[in-house]
């Protein structure tokens, strides 16, 4: 049954011949890795409007905000274009780092990205729901399940592989550039032709006392961290340069600037907008969502409007579960995350890591009840770690490389990390109060995490290598089948224990007397020639006597002892709740007990009996 749902929701498994057919144009990548920077446009706007709004005076100042994001937007772009020509493979900031700063710059980069990259799936889905609210108010009580339910039906398509969720996200994204183009231009055309309009000031805060006790500078300051969540997700192309088509750097890196190109022009549009129709963000209306309604009343474009930001800020995830793994993957390798995030899906995609971030980011949106606002302080400080790390890497590989015109691409990458590294200090230092606090926390335990990880697998090589001495060769074997009763399942597991080279004994514990001198009974007719130990157990425990019976037998260098655990298995999952679980119970407890370690070894070995259907 199990099976079956997979392959219906995820598809029948691809040749790993099939890799090469995987690769996106540049077309479909955009849609892929370009959806959460394109997204941005959805809330950045109202980010800022939502410092300004506490001093009416100073919502002016959303535009010359906005215009110093796009600059700073444009120098972290040719950045990282030099990024993706110097290391075409991909692996972002995290492999600048680790070939240029070290091991602990790598790691703070790739903490901060993969933290960045929950974070986009949280945000991105609550803002995809209050897209969707704003339309539809009655649905308020409804949105964490409906983030929830977005969560897994994005996690299912990227487990369909790289190729199905381009073709089923292409749509949607570019059906969003082209509503926010005309919601643009027909706004335009609205304003020329009308002007300003008079700012609903009665309905905002008086302005003196949050002015003095902020202070000007700190608010815009504020206003400009807030802003910068348009920022997030620029570096997404450079994590995913192998799922291009040949030659991939040459596209990626236009397809970056492309994107670079649609994020300015539409944040710059939407903020425009704003700033002059007088639009201030409250209750649960987003601006986009208001904006639309001035521009194109309350009819079908409005609504049309509305799905297309909702949809674009639910796939905008997407650029998560697209990188998210493939940096899992790189980390795993360097034995800093578990391997098992190494392992390529039967859809040629890195299916641990995509479940392991719909589990990450399910849990956030619970936790912050789909809250954008509530999200979104903790969003830009990872990226803009990673952005500085990456930036100071590129420039100390043009220093060590000096490949031809080295010092104008120093220069670009130098003037990337100067500016990235002041906007860190200012989205740190002014939502460090507003959940910041949490991110430059997180990322140092996360670091310490990672190189647990990593000393746990340099002691596992060390153990296990040939180097050392080798285990000693059996002398002494015995196998030992635990019995609780006779039945055709104890009957395969006696058959199969004669067979190996050992001496043999089965078990019982003596639990119910009348029981076992039954069992004894009927033991001796059945197999005179196996004989059948009885474990007295006063205080009525079935494992500890096996435990301690078995210790008897490794004892000495040499000494093997395999236990055959019969076990049936049921046909249908649910009989498994009609059983109980002893037999898991002493394997694990057989597993994991080290008494008389190392050098005697115990084997674990279950005799499956299968009950018909």
């Amino acid at each position: 049954m199990i099976s079956n749902i997979k392959r219906t929701l995820i598809g029948l498994p691809l040749h790993s011949n099939e890799a090469s057919h995987e690769r996106l144009s540049n077309f479909q990548a955009l849609a892929i890795l370009s959806s959460d920077a394109l997204s941005s446009v959805a809330y950045a706007t109202e980010e800022i409007l939502l410092v300004l709004v506490v001093a009416p005076l100073m919502l002016d100042l959303s535009w010359p905000i906005s215009i110093a994001i796009s600059v700073l937007l444009f120098v972290v772009s040719i950045s990282y274009y030099q990024t993706i020509h110097a290391y075409p493979t991909g692996g972002g900031a995290y492999r600048v780092c680790s070939e240029n700063l070290g091991t602990v710059p790598s790691l703070v980069a790739g903490a901060s990205l993969l933290t960045d990259y929950i974070l986009t799936v949280a945000v991105s889905i609550s803002a995809g729901v209050a897209a969707i609210v704003s339309a539809f108010p009655e649905l308020l009580p409804w949105r964490v399940p409906m983030a929830l339910l977005a969560i897994l039906i994005v996690t299912i398509i990227n487990l369909r592989g790289v190729k199905e969720s381009g073709r089923v996200f292409a749509l949607p994204t570019y059906f969003f550039i082209c509503m926010m183009y005309l919601l643009i231009i027909v706004g335009l055309i609205d304003w020329f032709m009308v002007g300003d309009i008079p700012r609903p000031v009665t309905h905002l805060p008086e302005t003196v006392d949050e002015l003095t006790r902020l202070g000007m500078f700190i608010l815009v300051l504020r206003a400009f961290a807030s802003g910068c969540t348009a920022m997030t997700g620029v570096e997404a192309i450079s994590d995913g340069v192998s799922i291009f088509k040949s030659p991939e750097a040459h596209n990626a890196g236009k397809t970056l600037l492309g994107m670079a190109a649609l994020l300015v022009s539409m944040f710059l549009g939407i903020t425009f907008l704003a700033n002059h129709l007088g639009l201030v963000p409250g209750g649960h209306e987003t601006i986009v969502s208001q904006l639309a309604r001035i521009v194109f009343g309350t009819g079908v474009l409005y609504y049309t409007t509305q799905a297309a930001t909702a949809l674009i800020l639910f796939l905008a995830a997407n650029t998560s579960y697209s990188d998210f793994p493939r940096l899992a993957m790189w980390m795993a390798k360097d034995s800093f995350l578990p391997r098992q995030l190494t392992n390529v899906g039967d859809r040629l995609v890195y299916n641990n890591g995509i479940v392991a971030l719909g589990v990450f980011a399910a849990g956030l949106v619970v936790f912050y009840q789909a809250d954008t606002h509530g999200l979104v302080p903790l969003y830009a400080v990872g990226v803009f770690i990673s952005f500085t790390l990456n930036q100071a890497g590129m420039v100390r590989r043009w220093f060590k490389l000096k490949t031809p015109n080295w010092k104008l691409s120093a220069t670009i990458n130098g003037l990337g990390a100067i500016t990235t590294g002041i906007v860190l200090v200012v989205i740190a230092s002014s939502k460090f109060t507003h959940g910041a606090w949490i991110i430059l926390l997180l990322i140092p335990a996360q670091v310490m995490a990672f190189r647990a990880i990593y000393k746990h697998y340099m002691e596992l090589n060390n153990q296990l290598s040939l180097d050392k001495d080798w285990p000693p060769e059996v002398t002494r074997h015995t196998v030992i089948i635990p019995v609780a009763g006779i039945h055709r399942g104890i009957v395969k597991a006696v058959n199969y224990g004669k067979m190996l080279n050992g001496d043999l004994y089965a078990i019982t514990v003596d639990i119910v007397p009348e029981q076992t001198d039954a069992l004894c009974k009927r033991w001796t007719e059945i197999f005179p020639d196996v004989r059948l130990m009885v474990l007295p157990s006063p205080y009525r425990s079935v494992v500890d006597p096996l435990v301690d019976f078995m210790d008897e037998y490794v004892k000495e260098e040499g000494d093997y002892v395999t236990v055959l655990v019969p076990e049936f298995v049921p046909a249908k999952w649910w009989h498994h709740l009609l059983h109980n679980q002893m037999a898991r119970i002493l394997r694990w407890r057989m597993l994991y007990a080290r008494r008389n370690w190392p050098g005697r070894y115990r084997i674990i070995s279950e005799v499956p009996f299968y009950l018909a259907r």
